[in-house]
């Protein structure tokens, strides 16, 4: 098996992302051309046979999403595409706009046209503000050559496109929680029902795809998704792009398939361990993930194989850590962030994190009452099960994962923690 693959990226270092007839000179915009041929379902149809996730973190599929949000009626739906990518650890979003604008529209495009979608949004995180340019020059662009605006190449289907940037709240992340911010309020999740496919931004109809899941799209209808699925496994097709980084020799943004193994992640792509450190453990998905031990480090990197582990791929991301760092400083810091990134709309995420951070203070300096363990535990899961939204749902994924792999270090011994 190839160690890394280019199909969502093989376009990367292959033309200007400043200028549109370089994209044109590769074949850009040809997704688009073939999808304006297709009708909606069978676009949708290519999606499912293609088994596309979600590449956000929640790893919905995305031809039942798209089937979904066409099924529902109105004159003016949109499409966002949600450029926040504000987990720790995460930045293959950022590859892709700064090495592939174009193909990007192509698949908001593709998406709008999928779902009868006439607007679409790209939400971008506040921190990459230095890509504002380079979107809005690809839309400029764009919309001279007539893939965007009126009636797109003749074929009646008319589509725009906006740029919008966000504040630097993680919690924005979230679907309904972006939407807020769009409508200039106060980035904090929405009740559901109603549900973002009947009633999003501005309450109309709205489908919200990741940065990746767009490109994904715009790739396999340029080559057909039987070149897609001809990379990974039977059950977790296609390749995935990765932010591998932490102590790690060669970090970086890698397009990989669905199957390798993690070691092969760390030690063949990544070339080991920083000073040939052994590995401790390692963090896939962001800070919303859950840790893996280095017994563990021969899974392969497939959404099932992941989950009989309690591991997920979420947004990509793989954070290498070695054996100079404590478990329970890696938890503290985590712990930190969330409580820095809570919106506060809900009790159980605003003070469940503000109360186990206090019993997590205890472990790190080893006073911890004999109780505090259980009692952490219990306020984690009832975290995962009563959170208004994801934040508050996966923010103690580390905690648990932790004290599940490496109950040793919950320890105290001779009135330290060791």
């Amino acid at each position: 098996m190839l160690k890394t693959v280019s199909f969502i990226t093989e376009n990367f270092g292959k033309y200007d992302p400043k200028s549109i007839d370089s994209y044109l000179s590769i074949g850009g915009f040809t997704a688009v051309k073939r999808a304006l041929t297709m009708s909606s379902n069978e676009i949708i149809d290519m999606a499912k046979a293609a088994s596309i996730k979600g590449r956000g973190g929640a790893a919905y599929d995305t031809g039942r999403k798209w089937s979904q949000a066409a099924s529902v009626p109105g004159l003016n739906k949109v499409v966002i595409c949600n450029a926040d990518e504000g987990e720790p650890c995460t930045f293959k979003d950022r590859a892709i706009i700064e090495n592939d604008p174009f193909r990007l529209l192509e698949g908001m495009i593709i998406a709008g046209y999928t779902v009868g979608a006439q607007n679409g949004y790209i939400y971008l995180r506040e921190e990459y503000s230095h890509l504002r340019p380079l979107l809005i020059n690809a839309i400029a662009e764009s919309k001279a050559k007539g893939f965007l605006g009126q009636n797109i190449l003749g074929s009646g289907f008319s589509f725009e496109i906006h740029l919008y940037s966000g504040a630097g709240a993680y919690v924005c992340g979230e679907g309904s929680t972006l939407i807020e911010s769009i409508e200039g309020k106060s980035g904090r999740p929405r009740i559901k029902p109603p549900f973002i496919k009947e009633c999003g931004l501005f309450q109309l109809p709205t489908l919200v795809n990741n940065v990746e899941t767009l490109a994904i799209a715009a790739a396999a209808l340029t080559h057909g998704i039987d070149d897609y699925i001809a990379f990974g496994t039977e059950k977790s097709p296609g390749s995935k792009i990765i932010s591998l980084a932490g102590n790690v020799k060669k970090p970086g943004t890698y397009e990989i398939p669905f199957g390798l193994t993690i070691r092969e992640i760390i030690y063949d792509i990544g070339g080991g361990i920083t000073d040939d450190n052994e590995l401790k453990f390692f963090q896939l998905g962001g800070a919303s993930g859950s840790i893996g031990p280095a017994s563990i480090v021969d899974t392969p990197y497939t959404y099932e194989d992941l989950g009989k582990v309690g591991l997920t791929v979420g947004s990509g991301g793989v954070l290498v850590v070695d054996d100079r760092t404590r478990v329970i400083d890696f938890v503290k810091s985590i712990q930190d962030f969330f409580i820095h990134e809570s919106c506060g709309k809900c009790t159980p995420c605003r003070e469940g994190n503000r109360q186990i951070l206090r019993i997590v203070d205890r472990f790190v300096d080893g006073a911890q009452n004999p109780r505090d363990l259980e009692t952490a535990e219990r306020f984690a899961h009832i975290m995962s099960n009563c959170a208004f939204c994801g934040l508050g749902e996966t923010a103690q994924s580390t905690l648990l994962s932790a004290i599940k792999y490496f109950p040793e270090e919950f320890e105290v011994k001779g009135g330290k923690l060791e």
